[in-house]
């Protein structure tokens, strides 16, 4: 029996006596149990005493159950514990190094290999199961495997200092192993009870040589085979080669195996469908009711229901599903129009709606702009009290931590001030430009927008003026300190002064460029106040005008009415029929007044399109023949150049009638 240093042991014998040492066998693994009952996996060897053959070995009798119970005070032990001879030689004879009860060796000398258990390693007697406490084991010292006895064989492990057994990929869903190194005499039953402690077995396929495939019935169980791997099997007590074997355990590729995995594996599958299902069943908005058919009733409720703001997307849903179903007839024409007027008049309230959301985003425009310009106010003030802190009265009293931190602090609210100010400058471009884009029908109204517009930009001008105005008398106070301090301070100071002074020319400079365009902009601004201001004047005169000449036609209207059966024969009888013929006569006279000799139809049809693109030149030529005496057709010209000409002999048929 092989012994490791730090594992517990079952069984020791001491000159003939059984002493129990620990319990269990199966530290390295946890479910591979023996019976200690069986006689051959507990029979202990040790040399006889009297001079025997070493060959035959004594079997000690166990109890039968098992030794559990047995403990050192229960056997009665062969010498005592006190005698420290006897002890090392107990020791000596099972190849350990003595040791006393406090840990110490007995002899400094001694040679393991002479001891008749030649490979054993020396045992302190303070290990576990002797009652004393052993040190704590490193946790991350490797699992040593341990000597596994069953009822027909043996298994002893393999050298721990050897690299663990090579093994294949392990196939997915592996549930069978391939054993090898079996030893020649080794049957089924002998493979069944060594690995029925790794898990149920389901099926044994035994070969004729030295090889099996041994079948489990759950995945885990593969592991613990593998266990077993490099275990040494010898069958009973016999030492023959056929009795003996090095075990080979790996994974083994099998059909049944891969079927099953992939049943396995596709009910996973179906499982993970039905759940991503049952999610997006359960995410998925409801489906929309569906829309009645077209009755009397449902006309009249759907007829109310576009009355109601609340009902009125689900009522004009139901309407245009019904007319795109084709339900209007002669018979359901004025139901229908009915409805559709109902929903026109539902637009009204659509705009009242807007309307009044507009008017809101407004007025939250206004607090939105007021509560801006007070935060520049105060942004302003906080500025002011920095650049007076920063005043040399004031600095000189800051420790040179204050004055960094005050001069953070300064250029921090400067840029968000100047971040707020072109924030509000952008809203007040934006006003304008939607002002400016807004095309109003009433020049009136349109001017007095204009005007407010104006009004309200110059008061905004007239605003940044005034602050602009405040910073330059600012920083011309802060120039005049800063020349007074300049005679007082040091020469290490004069060049800071200098920058100072550089830095505050060049604001000054800036200030009054940007004072003087907005001097520009705000004269600019009145003279268009004063034109419009004289548009709105002249407007105002032309209205009267307007009023007045409305008066007037008027009373003509009055007295034509009178005259106009006697004009209304005249125009009976002659031949120009309407006022727009009177003008085309007219322009045709001064047009052929101009060329003396005459000219082409087509000719005069060019001029007069340019004129207005609708005349054609049958209209022109019906009409000048109709007035004979003042248009006058003739030919001019020899041969192929032969062509027709019109003239104007107005004055000759003036003296005619």
């Amino acid at each position: 029996m092989l012994l490791k240093p730090g594992k517990m042991q079952p069984w020791l014998t001491l000159s003939g006596s059984l002493i129990c040492v620990g319990g269990g066998v199966d530290a390295g693994l946890n479910h591979l149990s023996f019976d200690p009952a069986s006689t051959e996996s507990l029979g202990l060897d040790s040399p006889a005493e009297d001079g025997s053959d070493p060959g035959k070995r004594k079997r000690s009798s166990i109890p039968p159950d098992g030794g559990r119970n047995l403990s050192l005070e229960s056997i009665p032990m062969g010498l005592p514990m006190s005698d420290p001879s006897a002890w090392a030689t107990a020791m000596n004879n099972l190849g350990m190094a003595p040791m006393g009860m406090t840990g110490q060796p007995l002899l400094p000398d001694f040679d393991p290999a002479l001891g008749m258990m030649t490979g054993i390693p020396p045992i302190n007697p303070m290990m576990p199961g002797l009652g004393i406490v052993p040190p704590p084991i490193p946790p991350d010292m490797p699992a040593v495997k341990e000597i596994i006895h069953c009822k027909s064989c043996t298994l002893f492990p393999p050298n721990p200092h050897l690299p663990p057994p090579a093994t294949r990929e392990r196939p997915p869903g592996c549930k069978t192993v391939f054993v090898g190194g079996l030893p020649e005499n080794g049957t089924e039953q002998i493979i069944m009870e060594v690995f029925e402690q790794c898990g149920e077995v389901i099926a044994i396929r035994k070969s004729k040589k030295n090889f099996c495939h041994i079948r489990f019935a759950e995945e885990f169980m593969v592991d613990k085979a593998l266990y077993l791997s490099g275990y040494r099997i010898r069958l009973g007590s016999s030492t023959d080669k056929k009795d003996t074997g090095r075990l080979h355990v790996d994974f083994a590729q099998a059909r049944d195996d891969l079927y099953e995995w992939e049943c396995k594996q596709r009910m996973l599958a179906r499982e993970e469908r039905h759940r991503r299902r049952l999610a997006e069943e359960r995410f998925r908005p409801p489906s929309p009711p569906p829309v009645v058919h077209y009755s009397d009733h449902e006309c009249s409720v759907v007829a109310e229901k576009l009355k109601d703001d609340t009902k009125f997307s689900e009522a004009i849903q139901t309407l245009l599903t019904w007319i795109e179903r084709g339900e209007v007839n002669r018979r359901t024409a004025n139901n229908f129009y009915s409805m559709i007027q109902s929903a026109n008049s539902h637009i009204r309230r659509l705009v009242n709606e807007k309307a009044a959301h507009e008017k809101e985003m407004e007025e939250a425009k206004e607090k939105f702009k007021l509560a801006l310009s007070g935060i520049l106010v105060q942004f302003e003030q906080i500025v002011a009290v920095y650049h007076s802190a920063s005043k040399q009265k004031a600095w000189d009293h800051f420790t040179k931590a204050q004055r960094k931190n005050i001069s953070v602090w300064c250029k921090q609210a400067e840029e968000i001030r100047n971040i707020h100010n072109d924030e509000l400058m952008g809203i007040r471009r934006e006003e304008e430009m939607e002002m400016s884009d807004e095309e109003i029908e009433d020049p009136s109204e349109m001017k007095e927008t204009e005007e407010s517009a104006l009004v309200s930009q110059v008061e905004a001008l007239k605003e940044e003026n005034d602050s602009l105005r405040w910073q330059l008398d600012a920083y011309r106070n802060e120039v005049e300190l800063l020349k007074q301090e300049q005679g007082k301070a040091s020469r290490d100071e004069d060049t800071t002064k200098e920058q100072q002074m550089k830095l505050l020319q060049q604001a000054l400079q800036g200030m009054q460029k940007h004072l003087l365009k907005v001097q520009e902009e705000y004269k600019k601004r009145e003279a268009e106040l004063e034109k419009v201001k004289e548009d709105k004047l002249k407007i105002e005169t032309l209205l009267e005008n307007l009023k007045e000449q409305e008066s007037s036609t008027s009373r003509v209207c009055a007295c034509s009415q009178e005259k106009e059966c006697p004009v209304e024969k005249t125009l009976s009888n002659s031949p120009v029929k309407s006022e727009r013929e009177v003008l085309l006569v007219g322009i045709i006279s001064t047009f052929l007044h101009v060329h003396p000799f005459g000219a082409s139809i087509e000719y005069i049809c060019s001029y007069l399109q340019r004129l207005d693109s609708k005349i054609c030149t049958a209209e022109v030529e019906v009409l000048m023949t109709r007035l004979q005496n003042t248009f006058r057709q003739e030919l001019s010209g020899v041969g192929a150049s032969l062509e027709k000409r019109w003239k104007f002999c107005g004055f000759d048929g003036l003296k005619m009638t």
